[in-house]
């Protein structure tokens, strides 16, 4: 299957206190670097980044982002707890051998998503 997307911005207003979040729930090293004048992004190690930018504000609604939770949702609700974030829907069920998904908020207040078989 060919994937739909091709990348990423997730919006942030404090991009050390964000960097330290994602840091945590994804267990990977962002790498920080400026983009242009006043603004900076933190690039995961594929397909997206935050995105620190005076015209972007982070949001509950609009666009969302899922995580590929190949450990087990329940094991990522785990650690966004432990960052600061927050659970906004648990892990529930889609169906039709589809797996399972969970929303949460970032310390930025972003909604974002999770997907996972287990």
């Amino acid at each position: 299957m060919t994937k739909v997307t091709s990348w990423f911005d997730i919006p942030v207003s404090d991009m050390a206190r964000a960097v330290e979040f994602y840091e945590h729930v994804t267990a990977q090293k962002l790498a920080r670097m400026p983009v242009g004048e006043n603004k900076e992004t933190a690039l995961f190690q594929a397909d997206g980044c935050l995105f620190l930018s005076p015209e972007d504000k982070p949001s509950h609604f609009g666009s969302r982002v899922y995580f590929n939770a190949t450990s087990g949702v329940d094991d990522w609700l785990r650690r966004v707890e432990a960052a600061g974030g927050k659970t906004l829907v648990p892990r529930t069920p889609i169906g039709a051998g589809r797996g399972f998904f969970a929303y949460f908020e970032d310390t930025e207040g972003n909604r974002v998503g999770l997907h996972g078989m287990t």
